[in-house]
């Protein structure tokens, strides 16, 4: 089969498990809304089901890594279709990153994240690399804390 259309057919592939998976997630935050436990175990079980063919998907889509850095840029500015379908699927992954994101937080306000789950501190320090960057400045000058070190 053709690269291109082997690629076409992986990235489509790809996109229906995305899909799926963005479903799922939905309904982990309807229910964690809700305060519905049951309902968001069974999303949470249907999440895990799904892991497996996920990685199965993105090795394929690894593997055709190669083949389109080596086509030109031009060429590659001429295939709609697969620039269409890996867009679709980049966005795709940023909204489930969000809600997954968003549901954490749900989780952790209900109480229903063990502590050795929780998230690092330094993720709700916004300005925490900025402060690395600070006081590791090249030049070798100590230079100030950031703001929010001052406390």
């Amino acid at each position: 089969m053709n690269p291109e259309t082997q690629m076409v057919l992986d990235l489509r592939s790809h996109l229906a498990l995305n899909t799926n998976l963005l479903g799922h997630l939905e309904r982990e935050s309807q229910c964690l809304r809700q305060l519905d436990s049951n309902q968001s175990n069974s999303a949470t079980e249907a999440r895990r089901e799904i892991l497996p063919r996920l990685e199965e998907a993105l090795q394929k889509i690894r593997n055709h890594r190669g083949y389109w850095l080596s086509l030109s840029p031009e060429l590659r500015s001429t295939k709609n279709e697969i620039r269409d379908l890996l867009r679709h699927n980049q966005d795709l992954i940023m909204r489930m990153i969000i809600l997954d994101r968003e549901n954490e937080q749900l989780l952790l306000r209900r109480g229903l994240i063990p502590p050795k789950h929780l998230p690092p501190a330094q993720r709700q320090r916004p300005h925490y690399v900025a402060g690395l960057y600070q006081r590791h400045h090249p030049s070798g000058i100590a230079s100030q804390p950031a703001p929010d070190e001052i406390r």
